[in-house]
């Protein structure tokens, strides 16, 4: 894969594992220095070397995005070390329910909303007055097929992506004269660590995962660090507000 960027730094949440740690290293394998963002010291350290290894430059910056002083103070530290941010992938994330929406608790509710919602707008809320001064920037938010449609016994989680792809719509239009895109990309099910967790237990779930795609397989996580790549890339220059389902086709039905 060979992207086009006008800019030289980029930011990516959830950066210690998974989809994240896949966009971190591809970001950097495109000669971008990368900050590095999670609440896993140890995962976030490893990502870093990983990217240090490939010959990138990488920052780790613990952060909890639900908490406003941290995304801050992350934020400044990102600018104060590497001068600016071009590109964020807000990528963080949690996904813990295990039933349907009348057997959720409040505390479910609270800690899914917290991550994924206003986990996203925290981080945009400080991202787009650099963009903004910067005088351009692309923002790609992690949603999910979910939030393109029902997920049964994950109400919680579709309710806080269809909330994700529209904060990333708005900010779309907000900002759309003003050199800034948002984006959003919407998996279906990644081969993640969380995946493999929540399916170690019982194969025949796992099984189901991969029929339920028409094209007979689950996601790896290099497919979606090359769709946040593209968003973000001067190749997409034209695409703001757009949801981009990267889903073995199951939203074709």
């Amino acid at each position: 894969m060979s992207m086009t960027f006008s800019g030289q730094v980029a930011l990516v949440t959830g950066a210690a594992a998974g989809i994240g740690r896949a966009t971190a290293l591809a970001f950097a394998k495109e000669g971008l220095k990368v900050v590095v963002v999670d609440l896993d010291h140890a995962g976030g350290e490893e990502t870093v070397e990983l990217i240090r290894q490939a010959g990138g430059e990488g920052l780790f910056l613990p952060c909890d995005v639900t908490k406003e002083a941290q995304v801050q103070q992350m934020m400044l530290k990102a600018v104060e070390v590497f001068g600016r941010v071009d590109y964020a992938f807000n990528n963080a994330g949690i996904e813990i329910e295990k039933g349907r929406l009348a057997e959720g608790s409040e505390a479910e509710f609270d800690a899914i909303m917290g991550v994924n919602v206003k986990g996203v707008w925290l981080c945009m809320k400080y991202q787009l007055p650099l963009m903004l001064a910067q005088g351009g920037g692309a923002i790609v938010n992690t949603a999910s097929v979910a939030g393109l449609g029902a997920a049964p016994k994950m109400s919680i989680y579709a309710a806080s992506k269809h909330a994700v792809i529209g904060l990333t719509k708005s900010a779309a239009i907000e900002y759309a004269k003003k050199r800034i895109r948002v984006n959003a990309v919407c998996p279906a099910v990644i081969d993640t660590d969380m995946f493999r967790r929540a399916h170690e237990a019982d194969p025949r779930k796992a099984d189901f995962a991969a029929t339920m795609h028409p094209v007979g397989r689950i996601g790896t996580v290099e497919e979606i660090a090359s769709a946040v790549l593209y968003l973000c890339s001067d190749g997409a220059a034209f695409t703001t507000g757009h949801s981009l389902a990267v889903d073995g086709g199951v939203t074709a039905f």
